[in-house]
């Protein structure tokens, strides 16, 4: 047996289970959003910072980077969110827009797809995932109008820089939709805690800087419709991807999270850290839509390209070889998987590989290491990885 033993400082490199004081918490919040540290807004509500797209759309050379610099700031360790009031003055282009989504929903409906989310109950909404390629494909004028926006240009290279790559998802909170959980969100805020504890305190650190979160209002949002609750600086919280879910931070957040109505085009920024959730739609007749906008970090991809599904295919019966012959412990034909197969989950087809019993499907790695642990052939992992990549396959 191994004499290692964890350094005294192991303690602070990984959080726990159980991680993260509410008292500490709710003294971190416990903050003041001063007009004067924020000039370029055009007012406070709520701790929030609201923009006048208006007099912010058309800024270029210094003006721009001091205002994305604003912007930043606010992301990181100020209230984490931000609003900007007409992000979109051009109502037709949101409209046209709108009428693709409706059409791809009305589609999905026909077909018995789509639907679904990570944080609600199935059924509280119409979900269109992939919303960014399904709309280039079904209106490219369409889409050149609406993301040809100086504004999201410059909330999402605020926060990430230059050669972001955009996602978009359509969500449209029925009435009677109820809320979702309060959550952070990608890439942690995906994960079970045990999970997410496995990665090092300073990945909960580093993840947030790799995702901007958005969402664009596609038609009046007043309260009674639900637009997202929200609580102001709960991203500063380093323990918090593992709190979150805890019974006393939920009620916390249901108690006094904060909640702003939006018009048809306005748009809001935040922090994925952000402690936050999708309102309950308790109108009548507002089907409450907006298009959520998830900008990536360009910097969130390897150097080389591989065809990992082929290294896969070629590794397994070796491996297995090997692990059964005692020449390699499980532990580290473990980690010969793990150099080998595409640990990750995403990106993927959500239409087709949705997540089943957690917040994320199936990663490649996974359907390796469970066929290892169950001691299945090659034709039967071949047969769950073509399986696989069907699901994660482009849909025409």
């Amino acid at each position: 047996m191994s004499n290692f033993k964890d350094s005294h400082n192991s303690g602070s490199a990984y959080f726990i289970e159980g991680a993260g004081s509410l008292d500490a918490f709710v003294s971190s919040l416990a903050q003041t959003t001063n007009a004067a540290d924020w000039p370029q807004a055009d007012r406070i509500e709520r701790n929030v910072p609201i923009y006048d797209g208006d007099l912010i759309r058309d800024v270029t050379g210094a003006a721009r980077r001091g205002l994305m610099a604003e912007w930043a700031r606010a992301f990181l360790d100020g209230p984490g969110i931000i609003v900007i009031k007409g992000a979109f003055s051009d109502t037709g282009a949101l409209d046209r827009a709108t009428a693709v989504f409706e059409r791809i929903i009305e589609d999905q409906r026909q077909t018995g797809q789509g639907g679904g989310d990570h944080f609600a109950k199935p059924g509280a909404n119409d979900r269109v995932w992939n919303g960014l390629e399904k709309h280039c494909l079904a209106d490219p004028e369409s889409f050149a109008l609406y993301y040809g926006n100086t504004i999201l240009a410059m909330a999402a290279e605020a926060w990430l820089g230059p050669n972001y790559q955009v996602t978009a998802q359509v969500n449209r909170v029925n009435p009677g939709g109820t809320a979702q959980t309060a959550h952070r969100d990608y890439h942690l805020g995906f994960m079970a805690t045990a999970e997410a504890a496995r990665y090092p305190a300073h990945v909960h650190q580093l993840s947030p800087a790799l995702t901007l979160q958005g969402a664009v209002a596609h038609c009046d949002m007043p309260l009674e419709s639900g637009p997202t609750m929200y609580l102001p600086y709960s991203q500063r919280m380093a323990e918090g991807y593992i709190a979150f879910g805890r019974p006393e931070f939920q009620d916390y957040f249901h108690e006094h999270h904060v909640q702003l109505p939006l018009a048809k085009g306005d748009a809001v920024f935040f922090n994925p850290a952000l402690m936050h959730g999708a309102g309950s739609n308790v109108s009548q007749d507002i089907f409450r839509m907006a298009n959520l906008l998830q900008v990536s970090s360009a910097f969130g991809r390897a150097m080389e390209a591989m065809d990992r599904d082929v290294m896969a295919r070629a590794l397994f019966a070796p491996l297995h070889a090997l692990i059964a012959a005692g020449r390699l412990t499980a532990l580290q034909g473990g980690a010969a998987v793990a150099a080998c197969a595409e640990g990750y989950a995403f990106p993927t087809y959500l239409d087709t590989d949705p997540p089943v019993g957690g917040l994320a499907p199936a990663s490649q790695a996974d359907l390796m290491r469970d066929a290892l642990e169950a001691g299945r052939d090659v034709s039967e992992f071949e047969a769950a990885m073509d399986a696989w990549a069907l699901r994660r396959g482009a849909q025409g």
